[in-house]
């Protein structure tokens, strides 16, 4: 099982729901965040940064500057980032920003993956 944790607002290049990293960096630009929710925020990102590598590939084309349209997912065995996750999810939400949890089996065409995580180019019948 691989578990997704998406907002409503919709990514320009994948089409798809944005995902939490995404969705609180337009929350941070916004200059809405409390002091401590920020360092909240910042001390849950370098915990990531340390601990989650950067897909190396999320372009269907092989060209240089392909446009990314994979999402990622975490596998159900990474609960370390999921737990983080949710803790991302609990500051969305205290700013009006609700988050949802998908779960599939199906992801689509894996273009990366890792001990933690994989990022597909979705399926159509995919809930991404």
């Amino acid at each position: 099982m691989f578990l997704r944790f998406v907002v409503r607002e919709i990514d320009s290049n994948s089409g798809k729901r944005q995902g939490l990293f995404q969705a609180l960096a337009t929350l941070e630009d916004s200059g809405v965040l409390t002091i401590e929710d920020a360092k909240y925020l910042d001390a849950i990102c370098d915990w990531f940064a340390k601990h989650l590598q950067v897909p190396t590939r999320l372009a269907i084309s092989s060209r240089h500057h392909g446009r990314a349209q994979a999402v990622s997912w975490f596998k159900d065995t990474a609960a370390d980032h999921i737990a983080k996750m949710r803790e991302l999810a609990e500051i969305l939400e205290r700013y009006g920003v609700p988050v949802e949890m998908i779960k599939t089996k199906r992801l689509g065409y894996i273009l990366y993956e890792d001990e933690f995580q994989i990022a597909a180019f979705p399926f159509s019948d995919t809930p991404a």
